[in-house]
C-alpha cells in the first residue's frame, strides 16, 4: 500500500522547529540514525546519488536546495533535480555526492557534513539512486556550473510542509501512484519529488514512510 496523504494536523510543527541550527542539524541526525533504510540490489540499474542538503534559507530557517538542469544537458533538461549524479569507478553514494556538489554548485563538503542516508529509489530510466543528506554551514555559498544546471533554489521546510502537498495521481500506464510535491507554483515528480518527501517524512518529523513504490511520470520514463 502506498502512504495516503498526511493532514494537515499532522504535518503542524511549531515554527521554531524549522529554525536553522544545531536543534535541527541533531534532530535529522537522530532521525536517520534511528531509521532503517531500504537498499535495493542493481538488478542491471547504474548505481546514482543525490543530495539532500540541508541549508539557511538566507532567514535563520531550515531549507533544502534544489536545482533546474540545464537545457545543455542531453536527458531530463530543465527539469527539477537534487544535485547528484551517477557513481564513478569505485566511488560510494556519499563519494559521488560529496564529489557532484562541488561540480554542480561549487560547494566543497567533507564526509563529517553527511547526516545519513534514505532509501534506494529505483528509476524507470535504469538508475538506483541512494539519497544523501549532507549539511550545509550557514555562509555557503553556491555558485551554479552551467553545463548542469540552470538555476539554484532553497525551498524552506515551512513550504516542503505545505498543507496541500504531496499530491497523488493515477496514470493508465502504472497501477502506482505518481507523486508531485508542490512549491510555489511548481510540481516536482518522483524520483525527486519522492525523495523529497521521504526527507520530509523521515528526517523533519521521524515517521517511517516508504517512497521507492511511488510512480514517476511516462515522460521521466525515458
Amino acid at each position: 500500500m502506498w502512504a495516503a496523504k498526511v493532514t494537515n494536523q499532522e504535518i503542524m510543527v511549531n515554527d521554531s522547529s524549522f529554525s536553522f541550527g544545531s536543534d535541527l542539524r541533531t534532530r535529522i541526525s537522530d532521525n536517520l540514525d534511528v531509521f532503517e533504510r531500504r537498499s535495493h540490489p542493481n538488478d542491471g540499474l547504474k548505481r546514482a546519488a543525490v543530495a539532500v542538503v540541508v541549508v539557511d534559507n538566507g532567514t535563520g530557517d531550515g531549507a533544502l536546495v534544489l536545482t533546474k538542469r540545464s537545457s545543455r544537458l542531453r536527458a531530463h533538461t530543465s527539469q527539477w533535480a537534487l544535485p547528484g549524479g551517477r557513481l564513478d569507478e569505485g566511488e560510494t553514494p556519499i563519494d559521488a555526492v560529496l564529489r557532484e556538489l562541488s561540480e554542480e554548485v561549487n560547494v566543497s563538503l567533507s564526509p563529517d557534513h553527511v547526516l545519513g542516508t534514505l532509501d534506494d529509489y529505483p528509476t524507470r530510466s535504469g538508475y538506483l539512486i541512494t539519497p544523501v543528506v549532507v549539511w550545509a554551514d550557514p555562509e555557503i555559498e553556491m555558485i551554479a556550473n552551467p553545463d548542469e544546471v540552470a538555476s539554484i533554489h532553497r525551498i524552506s521546510f515551512r513550504e516542503l510542509n505545505r498543507s496541500d502537498s504531496p499530491n497523488f495521481i493515477t496514470i493508465p500506464e502504472s497501477e502506482r501512484p505518481v507523486i508531485q510535491m508542490l512549491f510555489n507554483d511548481s510540481r516536482v515528480h518522483a524520483p525527486t519529488g519522492a525523495v523529497m518527501y521521504q526527507f520530509r517524512e523521515v528526517g523533519l518529523h521521524g515517521r517511517d514512510v516508504r517512497v521507492d513504490q511511488m510512480e514517476q511520470p511516462v515522460w521521466a520514463w525515458k
